[in-house]
């Protein structure tokens, strides 16, 4: 069996790929990228490339007997003019500048064709983990409340307005009011800013309301870049005072399923999976 090359960024999700893949018998190698993956991806076979070092990765990846690849984890934009390249990197770099200029979609486009250009099949989470990716129903005990369901209708519509525009995932909705939107800074520094909002626009652990709902981008090429949920996305959101969040069903990334329920009952709030046809467009 070939192995499954992993690109990993930073976060949990390239050892949760990782660790899913190994689970179900299928060897991985790891190209961690420096200065974004997590230290813990060394407990797999790994070595560490430069995000511009591409003809190292790919003589490490056929080294390797990788078929398969997934690029995952977070990677922030960096300052092309900082960037060290190697030889295959330098002839790849003028297109990833070009995409860059027309948004994310674009640059992981550019990135997944270039690996399918040299021979690799680049595969998303749900081909390469599928028991990451959520399934329909609640997660943990807590159950969304009947009022709460116009804030989670009214998010996932500004996020597909977000995703339309190559610029989030993720949106807060209290009562009717938009509170935050997800851009470049993330879901986590998101949710901290409504913590900072006044309390009578938000909830509170004490008095709990509001949402936070993560959707894919419409536009969004599915083997890259799926919205994740995490345990510390479960805490940010029970400190915040939110009710509860929703995530498409399908479409959408879980990690360490378990923590996550734990999480959501010691905070009181729910984790809801939504079918992606519940808010049509």
């Amino acid at each position: 069996m070939t192995a499954l090359g992993i690109i990993a960024g930073g976060g949990d999700l390239p050892i949760a790929v990782a660790e899913s893949a190994v689970d179900a018998g299928r060897p991985v190698f790891v190209v961690a990228l420096r200065g974004s993956a997590d230290e813990g991806i060394a407990r797999f076979p790994h070595e560490w490339a430069g995000i511009g070092e591409v003809g190292k990765t790919l003589k490490l990846l056929r080294e390797h007997n990788c078929s398969d690849i997934t690029l995952v984890g977070r990677v922030a934009r960096p300052r092309f003019a900082d960037i060290k390249v190697d030889a295959k990197g330098l002839l790849l770099l003028p297109k990833v500048i070009a995409a860059a200029r027309h948004g994310d979609n674009a640059l992981l486009r550019t990135l997944v064709s270039s690996f399918d250009a040299e021979g690799f099949r680049t595969v998303g989470v749900e081909d390469a983990a599928p028991g990451l990716i959520a399934q329909e129903g609640v997660l943990g005990r807590m159950q969304p409340s009947a009022d709460i369901a116009d804030d989670i209708a009214l998010a996932v519509k500004v996020v597909r307005q977000l995703g339309a525009l190559d610029i989030g995932q993720a949106a807060a909705v209290c009562e009717g009011l938009v509170l935050a939107v997800e851009a470049a800074e993330g879901t986590d520094a998101m949710i901290a800013r409504v913590a900072a909002l006044p309390e009578a626009i938000r909830g509170t652990p004490a008095k709990r309301r509001g949402v936070l709902v993560k959707a894919l981008k419409p536009a969004q090429d599915r083997k890259t870049d799926l919205p994740v949920i995490g345990v510390a996305t479960v805490r940010h959101v029970g400190s915040a005072g939110f009710a509860g969040i929703a995530i498409e069903a399908g479409r959408s990334l879980v990690i360490n399923r378990r923590g996550i329920v734990e999480a959501a009952d010691e905070a009181g709030i729910f984790v809801m999976a939504f079918a992606p046809d519940a808010y049509p467009a």
